[in-house]
């Protein structure tokens, strides 16, 4: 198992993932169409020709998903419950095709579970980079993590 366990998952803890993605167009129109978001400013490059950003942005919800899905095997693959919520998410900056994006994640909070005895909440900090290590994404992530077997 690649995850890390509650105990293993203290306050202050910080991952530099290694795995890192470049962002294609296909990643972008196969997404924005799957969640049926026909917003022109993922789809349509002759409207955004015409914006400020002069190209298509990428949705930021495959962004959202891209940096937390960076973050699994280092952090969680095998050991979460479940993701209880995410909190404070933020895109400070637009990706586009063509990105490099890369992930850190910090554990901010862990505490044990109240209800479950084999279990403690774990509250991540994700946080992605593009390729000229701007800050493209965050948000706090909230999982249900798995303590380790006795």
């Amino acid at each position: 198992m690649a995850g890390l366990y509650f105990e293993e998952l203290t306050p202050g803890l910080v991952m530099d993932h290694a795995t890192r993605r470049t962002v294609t167009e296909t990643d972008n129109v196969l997404f924005t169409t799957m969640t049926m978001n026909p917003a022109q400013i993922h789809l349509d490059a002759d409207y955004c020709a015409q914006t400020e950003f002069g190209q298509p942005l990428v949705n930021s919800i495959f962004t959202l998903g891209l940096m937390i899905g960076l973050s699994i095997n280092d952090t969680t693959l095998g050991t979460t419950i479940a993701n209880l919520g995410m909190t404070d998410v933020g895109f400070p900056a637009p990706v586009f095709v063509g990105d490099t994006i890369k992930a850190r994640t910090a554990v901010v909070e862990a505490r044990g579970s109240k209800s479950r005895s084999d279990a403690g909440i774990v509250t991540f900090e994700h946080q992605a980079f593009n390729q000229k290590d701007q800050l493209v994404a965050r948000c706090l992530r909230a999982a249900l993590m798995l303590r380790r077997p006795a």
